[in-house]
């Protein structure tokens, strides 16, 4: 059922006089509006904007890549002095 012209021009003038009245009200709505529409995007199965990884994420991901990157660089230092030492054995004893 639509609604009159009166409804809709009264209706009008209240939002007028709450955004003049209270912005923050206005600003919350609009968040609020949105994460809705996003939520019902998504149930709907729409591809909507991607998400972008959280800050934690990214610190752990990069904290694990630094890990690997030392575990390797070990690794390899261990295995070329157990290299160089044999080496020494083997020249030290001809």
């Amino acid at each position: 059922m639509a609604w009159s012209q009166d409804e809709e021009r009264m209706l009008a003038q209240i939002e007028q006089h709450l955004v003049a009245d209270d912005p923050r009200l206005v600003a919350r709505l609009e968040s609020f509006n949105e994460r809705v529409r996003r939520s019902e995007a998504k149930a709907k199965g729409q591809p909507g904007r991607r998400r972008r990884p959280r800050r934690s994420t990214v610190i752990i991901l990069i904290s694990w890549l630094l890990i690997a990157t030392l575990v390797a660089t070990l690794l390899i230092m261990v295995l070329r002095h157990e290299a160089a030492a044999a080496l020494a054995l083997a020249a030290g004893t001809f």
